[in-house]
């Protein structure tokens, strides 16, 4: 089971970010690296880090075990969801009313006639957020019986709505198509909770939205979410400290980035994401019912496919750097020299492939056995020597030292869980028989 849901999850995966990555060349190709480009990608990243904090990362990871546990599933997800959408909202009218102020804030390299031109923009993109949650909520429960396709594969209709609205727009003032990409979003967010929203009603859970009343105060999820969030938040928060510091850089700096994280992302999604949104459900079953030595199995047999997937990507992606670039970016707008920038960032994010890899699968278990504040603490301190680091290098490297800065971050995310996974459990994991 492990290894079919693996390949689910990695061929949505695959699909989305060959969509993702067709998405990226158009815009590269239409906007290019300049100004217009770097306000769309501040304006879109402020509701991705939430939806990775509060949605994707921190939400799955408190609400899965607290599931598996109570003995009211119905009252229990539904009073979390009502709360959690109704928290959202708040937060998104919030960023409507205050928008310029969060874009000075989110881009203070911004001059007043960029943050002019972003605000509207961060205004729109933030209404994704709660679109998300909703997804993400579906999914969890989705997840939990085992169904991973359908969330595997939605992420690719949001890519779908960007390329739709490029298309649409390629012909008009470059100002204007960052409004249909952002308009673009919403309508990929829509078409993501609709599909959510069968594969609900397929599996039967629909009773879920009948919102009965329930008393939750008393278990530990809210706790555990926190800590979550805080956990989770790292390494978003890291790429968004990038962002911040490169628009203090020249001009593009912030899309050499985005566009080198992007590949990046590529093989730390499709086998290190695929791999623990797979093995978490089955590990907290594990824990759940006592039976830790089959989670141990589990992990142990996880961790070497995708420790040798992570070394081939790595050694083919250092290699191989500026021609993967050229051939997904240079053309239109995107010039030679932005190809050179790009490449060499994607190998500095690259070296910490493998360790932020790992370090994900076995962050797993401190969150299966509810050590959600354990693991935030470890975050929380990887988060640490990435800021130092990067103010380290920011001024002799630029952007390459920014990312260079996030993988010495990753050994030490990777070094800091396994000493509290266990050395001796951890080296009896791997060379056991």
């Amino acid at each position: 089971m492990l290894i079919k849901s693996i390949f689910t999850n990695s061929s949505g995966i695959l699909v989305s970010r060959i969509l993702g990555f067709l998405r990226d060349l158009l815009t590269a190709s239409i906007l290019g690296a300049n100004i217009y480009s770097d306000i769309f990608f501040v304006a879109f990243k402020l509701p991705n880090l939430f939806r990775r904090i509060f949605a994707e990362g921190a939400f799955t990871q408190a609400f899965i075990p607290a599931y598996a546990k109570t003995n009211h599933k119905i009252r229990f997800s539904s009073a979390i969801f009502l709360q959690f959408l109704a928290l959202i909202l708040f937060i998104s009218l919030l960023v409507t009313l205050f928008s310029k102020f969060i874009t000075q804030v989110i881009a203070l390299g911004f001059d007043d006639k960029t943050i002019d031109l972003a605000a509207p923009l961060v205004a729109i993109n933030f209404y994704y957020l709660p679109m998300i949650f909703v997804v993400t909520f579906m999914a969890a429960l989705l997840q939990y019986k085992h169904h991973f396709a359908t969330t595997a594969f939605s992420t690719a209709l949001l890519n779908l709505a960007l390329i739709g609205a490029l298309l649409i727009s390629k012909d008009l003032e470059k100002y204007e198509i960052t409004y249909y990409m952002s308009y673009g979003v919403l309508v990929g967010g829509f078409l993501q909770i609709l599909v959510h929203f069968l594969a609900i009603k397929n599996k039967n859970l629909q009773k879920i939205f009948t919102f009965r009343k329930m008393k939750i105060s008393e278990n530990k999820f809210y706790k555990n979410f926190v800590s979550a969030t805080l956990g989770s938040s790292t390494s978003h928060i890291s790429a968004f400290l990038d962002t911040w510091l490169a628009s203090f850089l020249v001009s593009g700096s912030i899309s050499y980035l985005y566009y080198a994280n992007r590949v990046f992302q590529l093989p730390l999604a499709l086998f290190a994401i695929a791999t623990s949104i797979a093995l978490f459900p089955m590990i907290a079953r594990a824990i759940k019912n006592k039976d830790e030595a089959k989670a141990l199995k589990l992990m142990k047999k996880s961790t070497f496919i995708l420790t040798a997937l992570l070394l081939c990507a790595t050694l083919i992606g250092i290699i191989f750097d500026k021609f993967i670039i050229e051939l997904l970016f240079q053309r239109g707008a995107f010039t030679a020299l932005d190809t050179k920038n790009t490449a060499l960032i994607l190998t500095m994010y690259l070296i910490g492939l493998l360790p932020f890899g790992i370090a994900k699968i076995f962050s797993l278990w401190l969150y299966s056995h509810e050590q959600q504040y354990l693991a935030a603490k470890i975050s929380m301190k990887s988060l640490a020597f990435n800021i130092v680091f990067s103010l380290l290098l920011i001024t002799p490297y630029g952007a390459a030292g920014l990312a260079f800065a996030s993988t010495l971050s990753g050994f030490i995310l990777f070094f800091l869980t396994i000493k509290e996974f266990g050395f001796s459990k951890f080296k009896q994991l791997i060379f056991s028989k």
